[in-house]
């Protein structure tokens, strides 16, 4: 069994995911502070840490620098704070991946199974074996070092290429319509209309989907744009 570290100060949020992730089957240890987390480590040894992003003993403050300065474990941020560049922000001071609240429980589990994927697909590597092909597209956004890989290999983008896929990335299952795309690259590319999203949507399905020409990870939904599914 794996074993859950939830830093969650919310009773009743704490509880529901205690319940469900012990039910699914994890080992749940379950703290309401942050320094409190940090004393559990060596107790709990977890596996992956769902961590809430404001805490009341840090008074508002990012936990994952101090988180970060005793683990290198997988860190999922559960927050209300839906804004882009805060999700962008912690993601760049060490957290794996980010939800915003409200969410549901089968969605923290899949992000859960999909960090585990990951882990195992590094750790695969640095054994100096190849991954087994997967049933599914596996794919890792390095934020600070504008890196992106799919099943473990480096995939090459444009400036472009790179920000739609983070903005993808960062929101799974919104839909984004062509004018929401162009907004969103205002500035970094000024030749952007419709017609240049499908093409840099055509790109990026090349470099990420298994079969480009039945996309399963960045689809059309028709009559509005796209959306990211992972």
């Amino acid at each position: 069994m794996s074993n859950v570290l939830i830093i969650e100060d919310d009773n009743m949020l704490g509880d529901t995911l205690s319940l469900y992730l012990t039910g699914e089957g994890y080992n749940v240890t379950r703290v309401a502070q942050a320094t409190k987390g940090i004393t559990q480590l060596d107790i709990v040894q977890p596996d992956i840490i769902v961590l809430d992003l404001l805490l009341p003993d840090l008074d508002g403050i990012n936990p994952c620098p101090l988180i970060r300065k005793h683990t290198d474990v997988p860190i999922i941020v559960i927050s209300s704070e839906n804004n882009i560049s805060e999700r962008i922000r912690t993601l760049t001071l060490g957290a794996d991946d980010y939800i915003c609240k409200p969410f549901s429980m089968q969605e923290l589990k899949a992000r859960i199974e999909a960090l585990f994927r990951r882990i195992e697909i590094t750790r695969l590597q640095r054994r100096g074996f190849a991954p087994e092909a997967e049933s599914e597209t596996d794919i890792v956004l390095d934020l600070a070092r504008r890196m992106i890989t799919v099943n473990g290999q480096i995939v090459e983008m444009t400036f472009s290429e790179f920000e739609l896929m983070k903005l993808f990335y960062l929101n799974r299952g919104i839909v984004f319509s062509r004018y929401a795309l162009i907004q969103a690259l205002r500035g970094t590319d000024s030749f952007i209309n419709e017609r240049a999203v499908d093409v840099h949507i055509n790109h990026l399905r090349r470099k990420i989907e298994k079969d480009p020409k039945k996309p399963k990870l960045i689809r059309t939904i028709w009559g509005i744009g796209y959306k990211f599914m992972q």
